[in-house]
């Protein structure tokens, strides 16, 4: 299985285990590493029977001003920054992830927070035959939930999870 790691994140996909398949024909990301693992497989030769998008980040309904804030913050004050963020990537869990922690750049947060969801890449994905599954947490403090919620599950298999947060 090739994995892609979340934002500042690094080894997290330990918590995910029970919602992984380990096969050479799968692909899986969290958070800002479901983007990543998304447009590997779009633009990959390779077979990949199943994509999992594991808490997609998901920004593309939210107002350019808040980008502009998420940014601001991040250059003014990294480390309250990423303090912050952990707070809110294990919440409602007491999950510790200071072992998983690495640097996240500005340029790696502005494309998290400015990517876009193209639901022509998903229909071409899906006509390749790859199974696409997305997990969401109903206490994400990262993302809208409903927001992402209504994106993905008019896409593909989509599991919601009421009482899980972002690191499900």
């Amino acid at each position: 299985m090739k994995y892609f790691n979340g934002f500042a994140l690094k080894g997290e996909e330990v918590f995910f285990e029970n919602r992984l398949i380990e096969t050479d024909f799968t692909v899986a990301g969290f958070s800002y590493g479901a983007q990543k693992a998304f447009e590997h497989v779009y633009h990959s030769k390779e077979r990949v029977d199943r994509l999992i998008l594991l808490s997609p980040a998901f920004f593309q309904n939210e107002k350019k001003s808040f980008i502009k804030t998420q940014l601001r913050y991040y250059k003014a004050d990294k480390e309250g920054y990423k303090e912050q963020f952990l707070k809110n990537v294990v919440y409602p869990s007491s999950i510790e992830l200071k072992n998983y922690l690495v640097d996240g750049s500005l340029e790696e947060l502005e494309a998290l927070l400015t990517y876009r969801w193209d639901k022509e890449k998903f229909v071409e994905l899906l006509n390749r035959g790859v199974v696409i599954e997305v997990f969401i947490g109903g206490r994400d403090k990262i993302v809208n939930v409903q927001e992402s919620l209504n994106f993905f599950s008019k896409l593909t298999h989509t599991y919601f999870f009421k009482d899980e947060g972002h690191i499900l």
